[in-house]
């Protein structure tokens, strides 16, 4: 391809786009294609993608929903698959939702939380760090001012409601949290509830690891406070179900908020297709295959953490998502120089650091591999001789 014509003026791009940095997690799929390319043999902890088989139901259910004719979806869901969702928000949480007004199902997670902000304000939007990049960029790109909320330990991972600006349009929480693994219990999102009643701010939560705990108590919802004004509640199939590649969630909540993206979302087209509705709906009415899924993921834990932890890392998040957050080994004060240092042996953590500053001196380990994989991660740890800390 040729390039361009001498004395042509360049095409003016989107200032957001040219200011964002790199995707950090395209350095470490770089850095682990690299190494798989010399013939190393990685196992890959640093994305957070689910790697478990797609339930057989569930694909039966995906391909029996294909037909002839395949006519454009309809923005605000099917209703089978809004009254499924609803279903089993009664069952998970013990709430009642309407599903003509209180449920839309959307493209996966992800849709929903970078295009919110193109939906409320304007104002200032507030995003916890570290943390899941989408809403900050979704709020960059909507042309509105991001406020950061610190997580810290000493706060059990959880943001500061007294510190939020006072032209708050949108409070971003996630909870369990990427990348700690934190849950938020119902006296939390009551109080951010009521501060977004009083102060005419949409309180968004993104749940989509809210079904995955390494214990038996399973974390609660915004979904449960007792009065949804001004909230919404986002969940996924991507990991419940181990579906990330078939984008299904759902946003649910304020039937004003929910209203309001069935207004918007016919203008940008990300309706899911007829048949991933459908076979939504089954997974959300299938409670079987979450409760082995979480047990796959209690294994891998058991498999691996004590090796970490033999290494030097020590356990500093939740007990909930699939991931472990860890801070560094005495000594160590980079978490992207203690990662190279692991990828020399072939595994693949996610620096801390990759999440914003507040998540410098951790790592996070997504136990997305095999079982067999986290054994055999968990036997290189244990031979291997650490490099002097940087």
């Amino acid at each position: 391809m040729s390039g361009p014509a001498s004395g042509a003026v360049a095409v003016p791009l989107n200032p957001v786009l040219e200011g964002l940095r790199v995707y950090p997690f395209t350095r470490l799929t770089d850095a682990a294609r690299a190494l798989r390319e010399k013939g190393v043999d990685v196992i890959d902890f640093g994305i957070g993608e689910p790697r478990e088989p797609t339930p057989l139901f569930i694909r039966e259910a995906l391909a029996a929903a294909i037909t002839p004719q395949s006519p454009y979806p309809v923005a605000a869901g099917l209703p089978e698959l809004r009254s499924a969702i609803a279903a089993w928000a009664g069952r998970r949480f013990g709430v009642a939702l309407d599903p003509a007004t209180q449920v839309v199902p959307s493209l996966g997670a992800k849709e929903v939380i970078f295009s919110l902000a193109q939906v409320i304000g304007p104002g200032a939007v507030a995003v916890t760090t570290p943390g899941y990049p989408v809403a900050e960029r979704g709020a960059l790109f909507a042309g509105q001012r991001v406020h950061e909320l610190p997580l810290t330990a000493e706060r059990a991972f959880l943001p500061d409601l007294d510190s939020l600006p006072d032209d708050l349009a949108l409070l971003w929480l996630n909870y369990p949290n990427n990348p700690t693994a934190a849950t938020a219990d119902l006296a939390f999102y009551e109080r951010a509830a009521a501060l977004g009643r009083e102060r005419g701010f949409a309180v968004a939560s993104d749940e989509a690891y809210s079904e995955l705990s390494f214990t038996d108590e399973l974390p609660a919802s915004a979904l449960q406070v007792a009065d949804l004004t001004n909230v919404l509640a986002i969940n996924t199939l991507s990991k419940r179900s181990s579906m990330p590649g078939i984008r299904s969630g759902f946003a649910a909540g304020d039937p004003r908020l929910v209203g309001a993206l069935k207004r918007y979302r016919p203008n940008v087209g990300v309706a899911p297709q007829e048949f991933v509705q459908r076979a939504a709906a089954a997974a959300w009415a299938e409670e079987d295959h979450v409760t082995a899924v979480r047990e796959v993921y209690r294994s891998k834990r058991a498999a691996l953490l004590p090796a970490l932890e033999d290494i030097g890392l020590k356990p500093a998040g939740g007990d909930a998502t699939f991931f472990l957050w860890l801070s560094l080994p005495e000594g160590w004060t980079s978490s992207e120089a203690f990662a190279l240092a692991l990828l020399d042996e072939g595994l693949v953590v996610a620096p801390g650091a990759y999440f914003g500053p507040a998540g410098e001196g951790y790592v996070r380990v997504a136990l997305v591999p095999t079982l067999e994989a986290c054994a055999a991660a968990a036997a290189r740890l244990r031979a291997w001789t650490a490099p002097p800390p940087v």
